[in-house]
């Protein structure tokens, strides 16, 4: 089987393609043939070691993926071969065949593509998440996501709608902010890029409290920080909430003064983390999403798709912070 693999920290470049043997489950694992593998960030940063989780080498990246059971390893009862399922692997989807904990493998619903489901869980489980367990969101508050038109952003955007909040969606380009209102956003604003100098620092801190309205955002969910955190932190309402997701911008400093005089919360937002230590309140979340993906509230966007062997190109779409949705790697 084909598995592109990192051999030694460095950018997608030097990501090869192997010819691997299968690999066999072993107790609670099953065999997945993966038919789709989604790219998120945390694969840009892996492969450079630059991320929490440094995986022993040679590995692939790719932490979430969708396909068919196709052998099980012992004292797997719950699954059967040939079940159409999502797994959460942590790294080694982009290959041909994957070994996955049967624990964490969610059932592919009827009529949904592997493109689809292999975008679904990450990005929308990370914001079930950070929106409503760390965000506290609900139906009337103001909502600013920032990076969103990324796959985060974009499924912020989405649920924040689901929810009922007004959404802000800050974006890069006129071209991602048309995709943005696409996905439901009520106000979009366009930032300059980085670095951002002090006067432009404050015209976009009047132009997000311009977008939101007199009150401010009452959540404020950030995926890439940067230069960009304290202007939105400047928007936020009166005992507002900031959620820390990322930091495709470099991470952020913030004045801590902004926080005091705006009686504001600062919270991260750790979905892996959070789904590792209480999986049955990430197991109702997961629930919820297929029921609204059902409903048709949510839908994740693909707007590429890369053969395995054009993988590393995927990975520096969003290194290039060039992606629009999700990009997704496919095994056929």
């Amino acid at each position: 089987m084909k598995a592109l693999r990192t051999h030694a920290p460095g950018g997608p470049d030097t990501l090869v393609l192997d010819e691997l043997d299968s690999p066999v489950p072993g107790p609670g694992q099953v065999r997945l043939k993966v038919k789709a593998c989604s790219i998120n960030f945390p694969d840009v940063l892996m492969i450079q070691d630059l991320y929490q989780f440094k995986p022993q080498r040679p590995y692939s990246p790719g932490g979430e993926a969708a396909g068919i059971v196709d052998a099980l390893g012992e004292g797997v009862t719950q699954w059967k071969v040939g079940d159409r399922v999502i797994a959460m692997m942590g790294n080694g989807g982009l290959a041909e065949e994957v070994l996955a904990d049967a624990a964490k493998l969610w059932p592919l619903p009827d009529g949904v593509s592997f493109e689809t489901g292999a975008s679904l869980l990450m990005t929308y489980g990370t914001n079930m998440h950070g929106l409503l367990d760390r965000g506290h969101l609900k139906a009337g508050d103001t909502l600013l996501v920032l990076g969103a038109a990324g796959g985060v952003g974009l499924a912020a955007v989405e649920l924040g709608k689901a929810y009922g909040a007004k959404v802000v969606a800050a974006v890069s380009s006129e071209e991602k902010a048309a995709v943005a209102r696409e996905h439901g956003a009520d106000e979009v604003v366009v930032y300059p890029r980085a670095p951002l100098s002090k006067d432009q620092s404050k015209a976009l801190a009047d132009a997000f409290k311009a977008a939101c309205g007199p009150e401010g955002a009452n959540v404020i969910y950030d995926i890439i920080g940067g230069d960009y955190s304290e202007p939105a932190v400047r928007s936020i309402a009166w005992e507002g909430r900031f959620c820390v997701v990322g930091f495709t911008a470099g991470i952020a400093k913030l004045p801590l003064n902004l926080t005091l005089l705006k009686s504001c919360d600062v919270c991260g937002v750790f979905w892996g983390a959070f789904a590792a230590r209480d999986p049955k309140a990430n197991a109702v979340h997961i629930a919820k999403l297929f029921e609204l993906l059902k409903e048709g509230k949510i839908n994740p966007r693909v707007s590429a798709t890369f053969p395995i062997e054009r993988g590393g190109e995927a990975i520096q779409l969003l290194a290039d912070r060039k992606a629009v949705g999700k990009i997704v790697v496919t095994m056929d």
